[in-house]
């Protein structure tokens, strides 16, 4: 019986699964690879990897959409591999549940040495942490059990509505753009920016009495501000 640890690759550039599955051979794993989303949740179903490495722009469900999948159901390591190098996008990825980020181009023996500093901290701490809470005024977010309150008493969200609160109480205070949000929360930029609008105003109504504002930032997006206490 093979013991040695499963790594599951997902991107949909062949030349990026060739060399980081020939690496992480080299270095002692089992690799499986996918090359789309739907293909990356169906092998982590059946093969139950040790780690996942995920490409955050590939089709279907991306990296992002994937990595809050699985953080709802369970805390395999999870590391993103993207060409982005923007700072929101990958303290998103992180507040997400993300293990590790690395940017592309990358030296694959940079890989393998993240890739194994993760399974080293997760088997020391027997897995990886909780996510924390996060604390905007009056707003107190539980990412992982998927409830939000303000003031103490519970807001009712749908869950599309509940993944645009968390992400802009990630980043209170800073401008989040349209298109950023819908790659953010929806896991795509196809939907037409008016989604995100629609979204905002439903937040905005539930949000009233609350020492919260969601400010539209005209031409650009919005971003969460925090009141003083009265």
């Amino acid at each position: 019986m093979d013991e040695r640890p499963t790594i599951l690759v997902a991107d949909d550039d062949e030349h990026i699964l060739e060399l980081v599955s020939l690496y992480l051979r080299k270095s002692g794993y089992t690799v499986a690879t996918a090359r789309d989303g739907d293909e990356a949740l169906a092998r982590e179903r059946e093969l139950r990897p040790n780690l996942l490495v995920l490409d955050v722009m590939m089709p279907g469900p991306d990296g992002l959409q994937i990595c809050r999948t699985l953080r709802q159901r369970g805390d395999v390591p999870i590391v993103l591999l993207t060409a982005r190098t923007s700072d929101i996008d990958k303290v998103a990825g992180l507040r997400l549940g993300a293990d590790d980020y690395i940017t592309k181009p990358f030296n694959p023996d940079e890989l393998v040495a993240r890739i194994e500093a993760v399974l080293r901290r997760a088997h020391h701490t027997g897995g990886p942490k909780p996510r924390q809470r996060l604390n905007v005024g009056d707003l107190e977010i539980d990412p992982a059990g998927r409830i939000a309150n303000v003031g103490g008493k519970a807001l009712t969200l749908t869950p599309r509505e509940f993944d645009l609160l968390a992400t802009l109480a990630g980043f209170p205070g800073v401008v989040l753009g349209r298109e950023q949000l819908l790659d953010l929360v929806w896991g795509t930029s196809f939907y037409a920016v008016r989604t995100v609008d629609v979204h905002v105003a439903r937040l905005r109504d539930k949000l009233q009495g609350s020492r919260l504002r969601i400010d539209t930032v005209w031409g650009t997006g919005y971003r969460l501000v925090p009141e003083p206490p009265v």
